[in-house]
């Protein structure tokens, strides 16, 4: 990573969820491949959801539709790259009214971005010590250990 006077180039991989936790950081635009929209949700992000094929258009349903913690701008149908016109390419008005919606001061933006962090709180409580995923992990675990303690008996046995 080196320091411009714009801020950070990064040449290799960006650490997406460090820059996800930065508290400047209000929103994000996503293709809504699954891991992108685990980790935003993660970090309580509303997001401005673009997706191009394949799975990226439940996931944006989810993140619009359901959760409500997403504005759509990307493509409408899942099509293949090579049958992409500059007909449905997204324009640029389209970014700006979804970047007013997400980051704008009426009650809809404003509770977007409240459900988005109540989101990403439930989901940092999850995995913290004590926490449903965290404590269903250590069970896992421990399941798996006393699975592998009795096979060794069994072995013993014979």
């Amino acid at each position: 990573m080196k320091e411009s006077n714009k801020g950070y180039i990064i040449w290799d991989w960006a650490p997406q969820l460090l820059i996800l936790e930065y508290p400047a950081i209000g929103g994000i635009v996503t293709h809504c491949g699954w891991n992108s929209t685990l980790e935003s949700v993660n970090a309580g992000l509303p997001m401005i959801t673009w997706p191009v094929f394949a799975e990226e258009f439940y996931n944006e349903k989810l993140l619009v539709d359901v959760l409500k913690i997403g504005v759509p701008v990307g493509a409408k149908v899942n099509k293949l790259w090579t049958n992409i016109s500059v007909e449905e390419m997204v324009r640029r008005e389209e970014i700006v009214k979804a970047v007013e919606i997400l980051m704008g001061i009426s009650q809809e933006s404003k509770e977007m971005r409240m459900r988005a962090k109540k989101l990403g709180d439930a989901a940092k409580r999850t995995i913290e010590e004590g926490g449903h995923s965290y404590n269903n992990l250590i069970q896992l675990i421990d399941e798996l250990k006393s699975l592998k303690k009795s096979k060794a008996l069994d072995n013993k046995k014979d």
